[in-house]
């Protein structure tokens, strides 16, 4: 019988002494990047320029490659330069922008700015998939990894339970840190889009962090040690 991923919260304790011990050291490095983000006059230069690089990266992943000069152009408007990978990267900012300002007004992250995130990353408004099909494989060999729920409704119902367990902070007394990464885990189990879930997953991230009050600015810190 192939695994199914279950509703929050986890029945399980996965706040290893391992973890425990790593999570001073998380919290630490974000409250540097929140008081730093506070000291700087102009935030939304920050915002612009950071917020650039995390959708490079991001997007990255989905082989949109493109340089940091297409970028910059793109953000000056300036039209002739603004190639089709600059532009899916600067839909990423725009999309976390959104997603910033709609959790800025209401302090929740809901399903609606979800779906409003990832409308903005793919250009389009199918919501929840609808259709079966969906499956992760392997790149190279092209086996089947996993395959995520195909029904709908299943879908509605799984992204309901995190919806909850993302904004009613009584259903789990997890540390913030791990209770975002449950959350990241269980977003892309149930892949709910065609397209974009990845990194609709990492603004999540990112607002989650703010809902959190561990930072103020959708701005994450990159340590490659």
């Amino acid at each position: 019988m192939s695994w199914q991923l279950s509703e929050l919260p986890l029945s399980i304790d996965v706040e290893s002494k391992t973890i425990l011990k790593k999570l001073p050291i998380a919290h630490a490095a974000l409250a540097e990047l929140k008081g730093v983000a506070a000291s700087i006059p102009n935030q939304e230069i920050l915002i612009n320029s950071l917020g650039l690089q995390e959708a490079k990266d991001s997007s990255a992943i989905k082989n949109i490659i493109t340089t940091h000069g297409e970028l910059f152009l793109a953000e000056l408007d300036l039209g002739a330069f603004n190639s089709l990978q600059a532009k899916e990267v600067q839909n990423y900012i725009t999309a976390t922008k959104s997603g910033f300002a709609l959790i800025s007004e209401t302090g929740l992250l809901t399903n609606a700015t979800i779906i409003k995130i990832q409308e903005v990353l793919e250009a389009n408004n199918a919501g929840f998939r609808r259709l079966p099909g969906t499956a992760l494989k392997n790149a190279i060999t092209g086996e089947e990894i996993y395959s995520p729920s195909q029904s709908y409704d299943e879908i509605v119902r799984l992204m309901g339970n995190l919806e909850k367990y993302i904004n009613e902070d009584e259903l789990s007394d997890f540390d913030p840190i791990v209770k975002m990464v449950i959350i990241h885990f269980q977003f892309e189990s149930i892949h709910p889009f065609y397209d974009g879930n990845g990194r609709t997953g990492h603004i999540i991230n990112i607002l989650y962090l703010i809902s959190q009050k561990l930072q103020t600015l959708p701005l994450v810190l990159k340590n490659d040690t």
